[in-house]
């Protein structure tokens, strides 16, 4: 097991976490907190990893880019 230490701040109403380097779950990836007593567990909740959430948004650009030359120049 790795251990490493951050510090929190506060962004707006929430306190914020940074997870160090290695420590992510990857971006878009939702994640389940549970707490007992001083101690919180992180569990990803999404089983999609970081490279098919990229993929999945490079479709929909494609497919955005796609709609827009169909619809042509604008006047």
């Amino acid at each position: 097991m790795s251990t490493t230490t951050a510090r929190t701040f506060i962004s707006g109403n929430a306190e914020v976490l940074p997870l160090p380097k290695g420590f992510g779950f990857g971006p878009g990836t939702e994640v389940r907190i549970e707490r007992d007593g001083q101690k919180m567990v992180l569990t990803p909740v999404s089983a999609a990893p970081a490279d098919e959430i990229q993929a999945e948004r490079h479709r929909r650009f494609a497919a955005m880019l796609a709609d827009m030359a169909a619809a042509g120049p604008v006047p």
